[in-house]
């Protein structure tokens, strides 16, 4: 399993997990210059950008950790240039997913929401 194929996996679960909670997934792999979300989703209340890491088991590096400063804020430009051209009345929020997948097999989903937030950031929503 290459990498693309382990993030698809991994994207794909989460996709699962979060309609499984009732949520509408509106948008995938949404880009823009210098940045990228993976899901975008919608209940009542929120609207979800959220940030897939898959690793593989036993892998060293968490996918939490994986997520600094840096693509933070390429996310949240990423989520107020897809609000402008999406208007809304939900509360943003911004989730990280940490996938454990191999061999075209998903093991866990940890799923932490509201991982953070935009302050410190120049963005408003």
């Amino acid at each position: 399993m290459n990498r693309a194929e382990k993030g698809k996996l991994g994207e794909e679960a989460v996709c699962r997990y979060l309609e499984d909670l009732g949520y509408v997934i509106t948008a995938r792999n949404y880009r823009i210059k210098g940045g990228e979300i993976d899901i975008i989703a919608e209940n009542a209340d929120y609207i979800v950008f959220t940030e897939v890491k898959t690793r593989m088991p036993g892998s060293l590096a968490s996918g939490f950790d994986a997520i600094d400063k840096r693509k933070k804020g390429l996310i949240i430009r990423a989520a107020s240039d897809y609000c402008c051209k999406h208007p809304t009345m939900l509360q943003p929020r911004f989730d990280v997913a940490q996938v454990i997948a191999g061999e075209d097999r998903v093991f866990s989903i940890d799923y932490i929401q509201n991982a953070y937030d935009t302050t410190g950031y120049n963005f408003i929503f």
